[in-house]
């Protein structure tokens, strides 16, 4: 009986401790994130990715159910059924603990230990301060590169880009070269998987998510199909323990780019080139201002672009709750979880792309 009880606390408990660890010592993060985290997350990633459908969304949904019907059932039982009283509510506790310590442990190991590794920018790249004149000069290549793909791609007939290609095979193989240059990212990789409740994900802005307790890479199903290769790279590089969202972003970038195929290079590109964008006009840039005009108009009928026109109209019986209600909460969980996972810029974070594309674009003279 005690162990029913003892061995999910000792499963926090030694979660707990190996999170700190990894906080306070970079060594012991980096040498987790290396040498033990690709072998405990490799069962997990191939086994899940046998099924079609997105595993962490059913458990989700079953999780809500639990709560939702589980609670009130425990309570009405506890006041019924007296000869059995306290063999119901110590039953309910055990299985409690259990998925507490499971939801624990698998954050723990598959998530929040990898936050405490060097920064990607420590370890890849010899960081340096960058003057305007180099965001400038990016937005500028960015801005070419992505007008010359902008004609490559097919569009329809209202001269948007179509996704024609096998993005799931693309975007592992873009990976796969990816890892040439980061190691890290080698091993292999599952079909990422659209969300059933898409809807949802567009509620709360989001684009892509991992899920740290079946190891998958998701994405939103509903969002325009331009996005979805850098979205799934993105995914693909939370899989292999790049856990802080802008070094995510970058692998994603680095991924496309390498790819033989113009639509995943595309969206990898424009992706890119709206995060410099912002930083220019953000920051006041006016050089880079008149740059702005030089952007194909096929690139202006994509960019900036979450969800097809009319979606919100279109999908509106599906909102059980107010769409600004759900993405304020979203918003606000997410910049909490991000700041309590010593991220202290938040959901800001994102941003930090571009200091990442300004290294590697420029890197400090030898």
């Amino acid at each position: 009986m005690k162990k029913r009880y003892s061995i999910p606390l000792i499963i926090i408990l030694i979660s707990a401790i190996c999170v700190v660890l990894a906080r306070t010592c970079k060594p012991f993060a980096d040498f987790y994130a290396g040498h033990v985290f690709p072998y405990i997350s490799a069962p997990f990633v191939f086994l899940s990715g046998l099924l079609p459908f997105s595993l962490g969304e059913i458990m989700i949904v079953l999780g809500i159910a639990l709560v939702v019907i589980g609670i009130p059932l425990m309570i009405i039982l506890v006041i019924f059924k007296k000869n059995v009283r306290d063999k119901i509510a110590l039953n309910s506790l055990c299985i409690s603990l259990w998925v507490l310590a499971f939801v624990t442990m698998t954050e723990s190991f598959n998530c929040f230990m990898l936050y405490g590794c060097t920064p990607f920018s420590e370890k890849y790249f010899e960081s340096k301060q960058h003057p305007s004149s180099e965001l400038v000069s990016l937005y500028s290549i960015l801005i070419d590169k992505t007008n010359e793909l902008s004609k490559q791609v097919p569009r329809d007939e209202n001269g948007s880009f179509e996704l024609t290609t096998d993005f799931q095979e693309e975007c592992r193989n873009a990976m796969k070269k990816a890892s040439e240059k980061y190691p890290r990212l080698s091993g292999y990789y599952p079909k990422a998987k659209p969300i059933l409740f898409s809807y949802i994900m567009s509620q709360t802005n989001t684009s892509g998510i991992y899920f740290p307790f079946s190891m998958e890479a998701n994405y939103n199903d509903d969002m325009v199909k331009t996005n979805i290769p850098e979205v799934v790279c993105h995914e693909y590089a939370h899989l292999k323990g790049f856990i802080q969202e802008d070094e995510a972003n970058f692998v994603s970038f680095t991924a496309t780019c390498l790819s033989d195929n113009p639509e995943i290079q595309y969206s990898g590109y424009l992706s890119a080139l709206e995060y410099v964008h912002n930083q220019i006009y953000e920051n006041n840039i006016e050089s880079g201002y008149e740059l702005t005009q030089n952007i194909s108009q096929e690139v202006r009928n994509d960019w900036f672009r979450f969800m097809p026109e009319n979606y919100w109209e279109e999908n509106q019986e599906k909102e059980i709750i107010k769409t600004e209600t759900v993405s304020t909460v979203s918003e606000s969980v997410s910049d909490t979880t991000l700041k309590a996972n010593g991220v202290e810029e938040g959901i800001e974070k994102y941003s930090r792309m571009v200091d990442l594309l300004l290294d590697y674009y420029f890197p400090p003279e030898e």
